[in-house]
């Protein structure tokens, strides 16, 4: 055991408070609108910019075109974290559809504090086509917020009813 001041390093851990916990590896779902969004993962892609595998993009018209159930149902299947990427605000290609995704989006942070879940697993960032590198950093700063929070505990729960129809 490590000694620091006077205390063993769990004891520090301890009372540093809660750890990232480092056995998992998240999963978030990333909602990209197809023209800015999903041009920006792209590009990261084409660049060879790193970021975490467990991370699944998925490409929508726009963000004004997601509803609130698409984000509820990738919590109820067991996504750790949802986000949530549109154009830049007053950019949108269909008008005010980043707009309505906000408004959304802030709803839905709402009912993930009053279920439990917790507010911090959804985000919604605006971005435009050549912003790779801010994706990319978007991206590891909500694995980083996943990580302390811990796992969706309704995907714990989906985990075991699927094993237990195998």
């Amino acid at each position: 055991m490590i000694q620091v001041s006077g205390q063993t390093a769990i004891e520090n851990q301890r009372a540093a408070g809660p750890s990232p916990q480092t056995d998992w590896d998240p999963e978030v779902i990333a909602f990209c609108c197809n023209y800015c969004a999903f041009s920006a993962a792209a590009l990261a892609g084409a660049k060879r910019m790193q970021y975490p595998a467990g991370v699944r993009i998925i490409s929508i018209p726009c963000t004004g075109k997601l509803e609130m159930e698409h984000i509820l149902e990738a919590f109820e299947k067991g996504a750790d974290g949802v986000l949530v990427v549109g154009c830049l605000e007053g950019g949108c290609h269909y008008v005010e559809g980043n707009l309505r995704a906000k408004k959304r989006t802030d709803r839905i942070r709402e009912v993930l504090d009053e279920i439990g879940l917790g507010s911090g697993r959804l985000k919604m960032v605006n971005l435009s086509d050549s912003m790779a590198s801010l994706f990319v950093q978007q991206i590891q700063d909500i694995m980083g917020t996943i990580r302390v929070l811990g796992p969706n505990p309704l995907g714990q729960t989906e985990k075991k009813e699927s094993a237990g129809r195998i």
